[in-house]
C-alpha cells in the first residue's frame, strides 16, 4: 500500500492472492498480474468476475475480436485487474497500451519461475525486469510458496528490485499428512494407487512425470470403475477446460495430471495428492502437495516410490541445457540470418538454427544478459559478431553448473523419499526454516 517493492513467501493456500487483490481494490489504478499458466489465470479471473470485479485475461486463448475488445477496455481504464503472460508483456504494442494506464501494482505470481536457480524456471520470465522498467517502475509484488534463500536473491536481481522487502511466513502445514510407500514396479504402484483411491474420502490429484503415464493411468483407473479426468499440455484447450471444470465442481474422484495442472488452483477441499513418480526437486514436491488441504482440514500426501524412477529423471535431465556447441551453433545462425539485414525475428532464427526452440530461448536470454544480442519490438539484433568459440564455451559453464545443481536437487528429493526421519523436518530444513524444533508427529515416519 505504501508503494514499496515486496517479495512474499507463503505456503500454498494461505492467502497469497489476497496480498494483491485487497490492496488493488483500495488503490487507484489498474493492477497487472503476471501468471505462468492459463489454467491458473482462468481460475482466478473467474473467481473475481463472480464477485463483480472488472477483470480481464490477455493470453493466447483469446480470439482476435476478444483480444481487441480486451485491449480497448484496458486502454479506457475500465479494468481493475489485467491478468497476462510474460510472453504477452514482451509485446511492445501491449506494453504501449498498458503504459497509457495508471498502474497501481505489478504482480508476479509464482515468482520462483523468474529464477534460474528455481525448480520451475521459465526463460520468458527473464524479460519481466525489462517490462517493469518500460512501464515506469510501478510498485512490484512478487509471490511464491517455494523459494530457498538463493532463489529469493535471484528473484530480486532478475526483477530489478534489489531493495525489496521480503516477508517469509514459513513452510510447515501440519494438516498435510506426508508419507512414502515403497512400490517396486508399475504393478505394485497401480495396486497401491487403487487402494489409496478406495480408502480415501473426497477428491484429489494424481501426478505423473509424463503425458504417456497420464493417458495410461487414466485409462486404467476408468477400467477399474474410478471416475477420473486427465490434464496435460497436449490436450486440446477445450478438453483441458472441461476437465478442469469437472474437477473444480467435485464431479471426479481425481485429476490425473502432469505438473501443468494445479498451480494456484483455488479448490480448498482437495483431500489427497498422490505422486506416481518422484518429482525432480523438493520445491516441486512441496508445491504440488501444497495444493491439498487448503481448507485447513487433514489431507493425505503420498509418494509412490520406486528407486528405478530416478532413471526417468536422468532421461529428462540429459541434454536439458545447451552445450558449448549449442551456443556456437546459435551464434552462427544469428550471424547468417542478420548478415543481409539488421535484425530478425525469433521465428526466423528458429527456422534455420539446429538448436531446438526451448534451448534457443535459454541461449538468447544468456546472449542478451552478456550484451551479445539486443531485442527491440520483437526483433533480434546481433551486437557482437566477433564473439569467439572460446568465449561461448566459457558461457556454457553456467549451464553445466545448473545441470549439476539440478542433479543435486534430485538427489535431495531421493534422500527425502528414502529417509527414516520426520518428513516435515526434511522439507523445512531444505528451505532454511527452523519452524519445527522437534518431529511433526503426523508423517508416516513419526507415526511409526
Amino acid at each position: 500500500m505504501e508503494g514499496r517493492d515486496t517479495v512474499v513467501v507463503m505456503p500454498t493456500g494461505s492467502g497469497k492472492s489476497l496480498c494483491f487483490q485487497l490492496p488493488a481494490l483500495a488503490l487507484k489504478g489498474t493492477t497487472i498480474v503476471v501468471s505462468p499458466l492459463i489454467a491458473l489465470m482462468k481460475d482466478q479471473t473467474e473467481a473475481l468476475a463472480e464477485k463483480g470485479i472488472d477483470v480481464v485475461a490477455v493470453n493466447s486463448t483469446l480470439t482476435d475480436s476478444e483480444a481487441s475488445e480486451a485491449l480497448a477496455a484496458i486502454a479506457a481504464n475500465r479494468k481493475e485487474f489485467v491478468y497476462t503472460t510474460p510472453e504477452r508483456l514482451a509485446d511492445p504494442e501491449f506494453r504501449e497500451i498498458l503504459g497509457r494506464t495508471l498502474i497501481d501494482l505489478f504482480v508476479i505470481d509464482e515468482a520462483h519461475c523468474v529464477s534460474e536457480w528455481g525448480h520451475d524456471f521459465r526463460p520468458e520470465y527473464s524479460a519481466l525486469g525489462e517490462a517493469i522498467d518500460a512501464l515506469g517502475r510501478p510498485p512490484v509484488l512478487a509471490l511464491t510458496a517455494t523459494a530457498t534463500p538463493e532463489v529469493l536473491d535471484d528473484i530480486r536481481r532478475q526483477l530489478h528490485i534489489p531493495d525489496a522487502e521480503v516477508f517469509h511466513t514459513g513452510v510447515y502445514r501440519p494438516n498435510l499428512k506426508l508419507s512414502v510407500l515403497a512400490t517396486p514396479g508399475e504393478s505394485e504402484k497401480r495396486s497401491e494407487l487403487l487402494r489409496l483411491l478406495r480408502d480415501t474420502e473426497g477428491t484429489g490429484l494424481i501426478y505423473t512425470a509424463t503425458i504417456k503415464a497420464v493417458n495410461e493411468l487414466t485409462e486404467f483407473l476408468k477400467d477399474q470403475g474410478i471416475d477420473v479426468a486427465s490434464y496435460h499440455g497436449r490436450l486440446k484447450a477445450s478438453d483441458r477446460d472441461k476437465n478442469q471444470d469437472m474437477f473444480m465442481q467435485g464431479q471426479t474422484k481425481a485429476m490425473v495430471a502432469t505438473n501443468a495442472f494445479g498451480m494456484g488452483i483455488d479448490k480448498p477441499d482437495i483431500r489427497f495428492v498422490i505422486h506416481h513418480h518422484v518429482p525432480g526437486t523438493l520445491e516441486a514436491y512441496y508445491q504440488e502437495v501444497g495444493r491439498s488441504g487448503r481448507d485447513g482440514l487433514p489431507a493425505r500426501c503420498t509418494l509412490l516410490f520406486d528407486p528405478s524412477d530416478k532413471r526417468l529423471h536422468e532421461f529428462f535431465q540429459a541434454g536439458r541445457y545447451p552445450s558449448g556447441e549449442d551456443l556456437i551453433n546459435a551464434h552462427h545462425a544469428l550471424i547468417r540470418i542478420t548478415g543481409d539485414r539488421d535484425d530478425a525475428s525469433f521465428a526466423d532464427l528458429a527456422a534455420i538454427s539446429p538448436v531446438g526452440k526451448t534451448r534457443l530461448k535459454l541461449i538468447l536470454n544468456l546472449f542478451k544478459q552478456r550484451g551479445i544480442v539486443k531485442e527491440a519490438k520483437g526483433r533480434l539484433s546481433l551486437l557482437h559478431r566477433q564473439t569467439t568459440g572460446d568465449d561461448l564455451e566459457r558461457m556454457a559453464r553456467n549451464y553445466r553448473e545448473r545441470d549439476e545443481r539440478d542433479r543435486l536437487k534430485h538427489q535431495q528429493m531421493l534422500e527425502y523419499a528414502e529417509s527414516r526421519s520426520c518428513r516435515w523436518r526434511c522439507i523445512t530444513d531444505y528451505f532454511g526454516s527452523d519452524e519445527i524444533s522437534d518431529d511433526c508427529g503426523g508423517c508416516d515416519n513419526c507415526v511409526s
